[in-house]
């Protein structure tokens, strides 16, 4: 796909292809990085050969997807397009891949993962929203509706503990390793993403409407705020709310999208829906999607015809 006809680049500052990619292969580097140090310093309790089927079966649908799209367009497959070109294709399936691992535990089983990630590469052909004359984006975090969906349609399939991202710690590194997280997001989105206003609109709604549960239910202020101190709840606040592809990039929308998450985020908490931070983000994401709907078809509404001459009497106005 060339860049003139990637939309995701509208979702980027200046519409600079090499923020986007350096953004994309820095994702992906972390998340191989995080597994690899999870399955062998931090405690991750899924399997060993779980991020690999994870990875290669989001490669495999991204590999499918793309030869029907360019059998019906009449191009060629990106991904046979060179060893450069192949770069550039396979760092959404890998953080896809390893993301949807890393969040679920299906016990032993793997098809839950294979089809979290069929879900996750599935949903950027299937639901698209127009965003610009002639080109559609998809509105969905891919990872955040696969582990939704897999969430809601097997009971059985839980989330990954968010112990176990530091369960093998001790002592500073208990802070150590959540720094670090929060650091490595916070340069990423202040420097290539620029979704920081976001971000910090997710954590000042996720107080706000902390606060106003305690004060409702009469709990002490800190409870309904325990969540933010786990490095999962980092993980989901940098590397799941800001997803530059499927979020505004006009820093008063990003103020509104992340206000909208921590919001519906009570909303469910209140009516004791569980898995709560996945499903908000896929309710505000579904507003949004209808939202660009909306105002694709209002801006190509026709209008009445502007008057051109002036009515008689009124022609020395």
């Amino acid at each position: 796909m060339s860049t003139r006809e990637n939309a995701t680049l509208l979702f980027y500052p200046r519409q600079n292809q090499s923020l986007r990619l350096f953004a994309l292969w820095y994702f992906a580097g972390l998340l191989i990085v995080w597994n690899v140090l999870g399955h062998t310093v931090l405690g991750f309790e899924q399997a060993w050969i779980h991020p690999l089927i994870g990875v290669g079966s989001a490669l495999f649908f991204q590999i499918v997807l793309d030869w029907v799209d360019a059998r019906s367009h009449h191009r060629a497959p990106r991904f046979l397009a060179g060893w450069r070109a192949w770069a550039d294709f396979s760092p959404p399936a890998v953080i896809t891949g390893l993301a949807c691992t890393m969040l679920l535990y299906p016990n032993e089983r793997v098809w839950p993962f294979i089809f979290a990630t069929a879900v996750s590469i599935g949903s950027k052909v299937l639901f698209r929203a127009p965003v610009s004359k002639g080109r559609t984006q998809h509105f969905y975090n891919p990872s955040n509706l696969g582990v939704a969906l897999t969430l809601l349609l097997f009971p059985w399939v839980g989330f990954a503990p968010p112990y176990h991202f530091t369960r093998n710690l001790t002592g500073e590194w208990n802070w150590i390793v959540p720094f670090i997280i929060l650091l490595s997001g916070i340069v990423i989105h202040s420097r290539f993403t620029g979704r920081l206003p976001l971000c910090l609109a997710w954590i000042g709604g996720f107080v706000i409407q902390g606060l106003f549960r305690s004060l409702l239910y009469g709990n002490p202020w800190y409870v309904p705020l325990v969540p933010m101190t786990s490095a999962a709840f980092i993980v989901f606040t940098l590397y799941m709310v800001p997803d530059p592809a499927t979020t505004p990039l006009n820093p008063r929308r990003q103020l509104l999208f992340g206000l909208a998450v921590a919001f519906v985020y009570g909303a469910l908490q209140m009516l004791h829906v569980v898995f709560g931070l996945f499903l908000a983000l896929v309710l505000v994401c579904t507003l949004r999607g209808i939202g660009l709907y909306v105002h694709a078809v209002v801006s190509i509404w026709p209008r009445p015809a502007a008057v051109t001459t002036a009515p008689a009497g009124l022609a020395a106005d």
